[in-house]
């Protein structure tokens, strides 16, 4: 049975799903409820860019607003939507207060994509050179305005199986707060894996992210470092090509024809490049959630190699799609191997269809979450009354936030 619900989602940037992953996400996410007929109010305060999806295209109404403007209450309190959806803490900070007071029946969804306070705690220990512990993320204000936004929020959802434990074992959030929704995957069935290019049509390694996107920045510079002279070492003819969006001069800069290390910038077609080259390189030292890129090349049936970091929340050593070595020296070594040997490349190839098919389907979490989400609509004022700590930040969110915001709103008269 069909649910239609006025969905409207308040949005950092506008989409770009071909330019990182929280781009694919939101697109997985507005598809679950125009499949329920519903229909969907997207705004946000940033310019849309070349690369933004076409929403409007899709049946999706498109809406700009403003910052700290009273302009939006009287839009919100217009369009009354069913359910108000933030992808980023720092956007619930911004504008729930006021969905809050213009419509107080609207069941409020965070996004958290990844654990913001999460991905910081780790950069800050790894420049520390210490390992990180996740009691370190109780030292981070970073992590009291995200663990706020999920305690105001009346559901968050959590994209990794390791977030969900750090936020109910860390900071004690109860169950009916979180929701687990990783990305929402089509199965890879036989036709598909008939249609990938065979170990032997082949070449190259890969890396792909934005560049935007600090963990991505820094593995790059990890694999021009250290990894790729070792991979060089054995296998001096291979070549590494580097995509991302948004490449930068610095990016730009460490383009080296004579070692083969080849900057490319933004790919045309991500899939397609990915699903040309015969083993992805992803050496991330921190972050957080799930890593698009390593999803992405399981879909395209290319193995990787890449550390506990980028694996987390995706699968154990066993049950990877490639190698998990955390090493620089180990982690060539892998590469090499995977590169070389066609057994192990195609037994890594394996379980990466094994682990979408298990992990990642669509048709496993679609009628779950939306029933989670029209229960709670029915049912919100109860929901509520257990949730004495989110009802106290709303309050001195909307005591606080509320008049800094009117008083910026004035003095920009």
């Amino acid at each position: 049975m069909k649910s239609p619900l006025h969905l409207f989602i308040i949005g950092t940037v506008w989409p770009e799903p071909e330019s990182s992953a929280a781009g694919k996400r939101m697109m997985q996410i507005l598809s679950l409820f125009q499949s329920q007929e519903g229909s969907i109010t997207f705004a946000s305060t940033a310019a849309k860019s070349e690369f933004s999806a076409d929403l409007e295209n899709q049946d999706i109404t498109c809406r700009t607003i403003q910052l700290n403007n009273s302009s939006f209450d009287d839009f919100v309190e217009k369009i009354q939507p069913d359910v108000v959806l933030f992808d980023r803490f720092m956007t619930e900070e911004q504008f729930s207060w006021r969905v809050a007071e213009q419509c107080p029946g609207a069941l409020r969804v965070l996004d958290t994509e990844d654990l913001h306070s999460l991905r910081s705690a780790r950069q800050k220990a790894l420049k520390e050179n210490r390992p990180f512990k996740k009691t370190d993320m109780l030292s981070e204000d970073i992590a009291k305005r995200e663990i706020a936004s999920i305690f105001r929020c009346d559901l968050s959802l959590i994209i990794s199986e390791a977030e969900m434990n750090i936020l109910k074992q860390v900071f004690g959030i109860d169950d009916s707060l979180l929701h687990y929704l990783p990305f929402l995957l089509d199965p890879v069935d036989e036709h598909t894996t008939q249609q990938w290019p065979p170990f032997k049509e082949r070449n190259h390694f890969i890396s792909i992210g934005n560049f935007l996107h600090p963990p991505n920045w820094d593995a790059v510079l990890n694999l021009k470092k250290e990894i790729w002279p070792l991979i060089r070492k054995q296998l001096p003819d291979a070549e590494l090509h580097v995509y991302g969006a948004y490449p930068s001069q610095k990016v730009s800069d460490l383009h080296h024809p004579e070692t083969k290390f080849l900057i490319k910038g933004r790919a045309a077609d991500a899939k397609e490049v990915v699903r040309q080259s015969k083993v992805l390189l992803a050496p991330l030292r921190f972050g957080a959630g799930l890593k698009g890129k390593l999803i992405e090349a399981m879909q395209c049936g290319t193995p990787s190699v890449t550390t506990d970091i980028g694996a987390e929340g995706i699968g154990e050593e066993q049950n990877r799609s490639g190698f998990i070595k955390n090493n620089p020296h180990e982690f060539a070594d892998a590469a090499v191997k995977l590169y070389t040997d066609s057994s192990a490349w195609k037994n890594a190839q394996k379980k990466g269809v094994g682990i979408i098919n298990r992990k990642f389907l669509r048709s496993d979490f679609e009628s779950d979450f939306m029933k989670r989400i029209v229960n709670l609509k029915k049912n919100l004022d109860h929901h509520r009354s257990n949730n004495f700590t989110g009802a106290m930040l709303m309050h001195h969110t909307a005591a606080s936030t509320k008049f800094m915001s009117k008083w910026i709103e004035e003095k920009n008269k």
